[in-house]
């Protein structure tokens, strides 16, 4: 035994030397986990404090994998989940006077997008209408920050502020001029004029069927957005509109003239006010306040059951909703994190449907879809589930080409009015790489036993036979789109091809189109989850995916602490994330036939 632990000593030692300190790496991020979630208790919750929203964070559909504030440190994300039944019982608690809202918002991937924040909105909105006030500060704040700040009974800024609200845009990167240059062949196979996903490998701008619908669509988000604005602050849309197009970059004077914002004050100031609003009146300490994640960690609802993070109450032992998130890129097999993979999901889909206990499920979608493959396969788990328990769909920010497809069997679809849906298309593309070889003295030759055996071919462009193979398997699959969204909306097929061609909706016009059934969020879908179960108020909600494996935790700490998550990007970093992004999408594509129903590829509207 003595010989063994001294082998196993020399062998974990010549691991920490040779890994470069690897395993020590690894023990030291355990340790500083347990550290930090050591003995320090939640934070308390005195009376007439003020609740704090700080909007410096991403808004995310799904639960974060890893609650760093509940290790006392501190998260960049924020569940909507969280911060709405924060707020909804943070009305109703006599200990919290009112909301403070500061910072500006920091989206990432498919967080933070208009449909999320207008559920967030409509939280406090409902906290508002309970008769406490909510008080916001801006510094510098873009046009999401400022949509959920309108909100404030009293909405302050600093005197050298700015509201950066020029209107929406969307800005496509094109590759076809690179890939000219460099010699990358495209081919491309595509069904519906509107499916403008495939453009930026072949165009260097948009088709004008493209820029149609893009227009279209952000005229729908910015109208809801305006309308929703104009609502809070009690101004007309068209006084909102005159003072964006007279001003773009708003200064704090500005937004002040327009009534965008109630006053202009320091930072000092507000919190002087809010020391005196708190009982602190010339103290050293803080105004009184407890953050929206603290608070939601232990805050109690109308069932006086602790809600804890992104998990929801207990209303009851009369079963089980089942909410599950399918947030990010549809790809086929497993996928990584902020995928949704077709084989990882399908399982997850399986155990609810066979779980006696989970009486409904809610399919959360905020995604721009991505593999045919993996979407067909979530999709036969759904039509399973359909069969035997009701499963209702939200619809989040995006839930298009993919993201429509796996929702279209649903009971019942919900959307709200800024979500980006339908885009009902399938597009192929091939890639070839002669030019680029031969330039540097790469040839290719081959042997086959058949005619398309070397159809998947990078080495040279595909004939015209090999491109009416994939041809054909694109139609296929647009008609088999069609026809399940026929069926699974009761549609005519005729209708659904009218309203198809690969093009992007609002959910509001997505609802006069009937492919979705009501605007409203999460919260609706799941109550009607649970009307539809014969459940009552009697259940409880759990939620999919809740954590991660160990690999996946230790590199969301290093992830944490790397450089690149400075608070004030230079230019070069943002150019090279944005580069980074469009390559993540371009790795997504992984279908075994080639073959996606997907939104454009940098749909960003910002």
């Amino acid at each position: 035994m003595r010989n063994f632990l001294t082998s196993l000593l020399g062998a974990l030692v010549a691991l920490i030397v040779f890994s470069g300190g690897a395993l020590l790496l690894f023990i030291l991020l355990i340790a500083g986990i347990a550290a930090m979630s050591g003995d320090k208790g939640p934070p308390s919750i005195e009376k007439g404090s003020y609740l704090v929203f700080d909007l410096s964070t991403n808004l995310t559909d799904a639960p974060p994998p890893i609650d760093f504030g509940a290790m006392g440190g501190h998260d960049d994300t924020l569940q909507v989940r969280t911060a709405t039944r924060a707020l909804h019982a943070a009305a109703k608690d006599d200990r919290i006077a009112g909301v403070f809202i500061a910072g500006d918002l920091r989206p990432a991937q498919f967080g933070s997008g208009y449909a999320a924040l207008k559920e967030v909105r409509a939280a406090l909105e409902a906290f508002k209408a309970s008769g406490k006030p909510i008080r916001a500060y801006l510094t510098q704040s873009t046009t999401k920050g400022y949509y959920l700040a309108s909100t404030a009974t009293e909405l302050a800024m600093d005197p050298y502020g700015l509201l950066l609200m020029p209107g929406l845009a969307s800005e496509p990167m094109y590759y076809a001029g690179a890939f000219e240059k460099y010699g990358v062949g495209v081919q491309v196979t595509r069904v519906g004029k509107y499916k403008s996903a495939i453009e930026p490998f072949t165009r260097k701008e948009m088709s004008p069927e493209s820029r149609e619908q893009m227009q279209k669509l952000l005229d729908d988000v910015w109208a809801g957005v305006v309308g929703d604005i104009a609502a809070s602050r009690k101004l007309a849309p068209n006084d909102v509109q005159a003072v964006v197009d007279a001003e773009g970059l708003i200064r704090a004077e500005a937004a002040k003239t327009a009534r965008l914002v109630d006053r202009v004050a320091y930072r000092d100031e507000i919190f002087d006010e809010l020391k005196a609003k708190t009982g602190r009146a010339g103290s050293k300490q803080p105004f009184k306040q407890i953050a929206i994640a603290d608070y939601a960690r232990q805050a109690k609802d109308d069932s006086g059951v602790a809600s804890v993070g992104g998990k929801t109450p207990v209303f009851g032992g009369g079963g089980k909703i089942a909410v599950v998130y399918a947030e990010g890129e549809i790809v086929d097999g497993e996928g990584d994190f902020g995928e949704v993979g077709g084989s990882k999901f399908s399982r997850e889909l399986r155990k609810l449907r066979q779980d006696g206990d989970v009486k409904a499920v809610v399919l959360r979608v905020n995604s721009p879809g991505g593999s045919a493959t993996a979407a067909e396969t979530i999709q036969r788990e759904i039509r399973l589930m359909k069969k035997v328990k009701p499963i209702v769909v939200s619809m989040g920010t995006y839930a298009a080409s993919g993201g429509y497809w796996i929702a279209a069997y649903g009971d019942k679809i919900f959307a709200e009015p800024t979500t980006i849906t339908g885009s009902i298309g399938v597009f192929g593309v091939q890639f070839d790489v002669k030019k680029l070889a031969n330039n540097f003295g790469l040839t290719f030759d081959s042997v086959k036993t058949g005619k398309f055996a070397d159809a998947v071919t990078i080495s040279r462009p595909k004939t015209e036979d090999e491109m009416a193979v994939f041809q054909r398997l694109v139609d296929w699959i647009y008609g088999e789109f069609i026809g399940k969204v026929a069926e699974g909306r009761k549609l005519e097929k005729d209708e659904v091809e009218r309203i198809a061609q690969g093009r992007v909706w609002s959910g509001a016009e997505a609802k006069k189109l009937g492919l979705v059934d009501e605007i409203g969020g999460l919260e609706a879908a799941i109550a009607h989850a649970a009307q539809k179960a014969n459940l009552g108020s009697s259940y409880r909600v759990i939620e999919i995916p809740r954590s991660k494996e160990l690999v996946e935790a230790i590199q969301e700490i290093l992830e944490k602490v790397r450089p690149g998550n400075a608070r004030v990007r230079g230019l070069t970093q943002q150019v090279a994330e944005r580069v980074e992004a469009e390559l993540k999408m371009l790795r997504s594509f992984n279908d075994p036939q080639g073959l996606y129903a997907r939104l454009p590829l940098n749909l960003s509207i910002r």
